[in-house]
């Protein structure tokens, strides 16, 4: 398969969305008060690309949704040894809104925001690896 189709272009631009909200949690929590509530956002926000990317280039629809349970499912049906991460991964999907309106007064804590992020990045590494096919040719 070419590696110049709109599926590739899709994949990457899936991917890229995925490294830049990894990137925004890190640099929430460099803040002199970190900003724990969209540091978990955006790992929320990571894994839910990283896991449109892996369905992308696999041609696997998926609906609008913030639901990691949801697309880790449709991950599942193509690679069972995701299995661990995505249920690591499934709980935060309530990081997509639980601290982004007003009404919520408590924030997480920086535990549960560094292990939002410990699995945030395993998501994107391992998803990653299955496309680095993909990916790499991006950055050739």
């Amino acid at each position: 398969m070419p590696l110049n189709d709109a599926k590739t272009e899709d994949t990457r631009a899936w991917h890229r969305k995925a490294l830049g909200d990894l990137a925004k949690a890190r640099h929430a929590m460099i803040a002199n008060e970190p900003f724990l509530d969209d540091a978990v956002y955006h790992c929320q926000q990571s894994i839910e690309k990283a896991m449109k990317a892996y369905l992308t280039w696999y041609d696997v629809p998926f609906r609008k949704t913030h639901s990691l349970e949801e697309l880790g499912r449709l991950c599942l049906a193509i690679d069972q040894t995701l299995l661990i991460l995505v249920d690591q991964a499934a709980p935060l999907s309530e990081y997509a809104w639980k601290f982004r309106y007003p009404g919520e007064e408590e924030l997480p804590s920086l535990a549960e925001t560094e292990e939002a992020l410990a699995i945030a990045q395993a998501i994107l590494d391992a998803i990653t690896t299955r496309l680095s096919a993909v990916i790499q040719a991006q950055r050739s």
